[in-house]
């Protein structure tokens, strides 16, 4: 599968280190590509033991680093999420009208793009029965 660029390629690397952690269930965009590096996995020890991490523009590149960089972990999409679904608790969706910046397995970025009505199609009280599978892309 072919993975968008980053959206704004002159602001890669300058986003926090600090991320939401996966969720939300929909991304407006890709702000980077980050490969994290473990000391304690083999990694060159450049931060005095701590974690650290490469930013690329393209999610080819930041394979590239991770295939020839040893104890990285697979790229992970640093991804802009305008607004988002909450499930505070299982079964239970709140659309967040918020932006955020979250950290998402690769894989994610299989599932569509958010619209103006991705949010409010899957909260529809005749929303499909596998609305969850659509909103991941695993059916239409």
């Amino acid at each position: 599968m072919s993975y968008p660029d980053a959206i704004t390629p002159e602001l890669v690397g300058s986003y926090p280190a600090t991320a939401e952690a996966g969720g939300g269930y929909v991304w407006d965009a890709v702000l980077e590509y980050r490969v994290w590096c473990h000391p304690e996995r083999g990694a060159e020890d450049t931060e005095n033991g701590s974690d650290y991490y490469y930013v690329f523009a393209t999610y080819e590149e930041a394979l590239d680093c991770h295939e020839s960089t040893v104890g990285s972990e697979k790229p992970l999409a640093l991804v802009l999420q305008e607004e988002y679904i909450d499930e505070p608790e299982n079964g239970r969706y709140v659309h967040m009208k918020e932006r955020r910046i979250a950290e998402w397995a690769i894989e994610f970025l299989s599932r569509p793009r958010r619209t103006a009505k991705t949010i409010p199609d899957f909260l529809a009280p005749d929303a499909p029965s596998n609305r969850l599978d659509i909103l991941r892309g695993l059916a239409k």
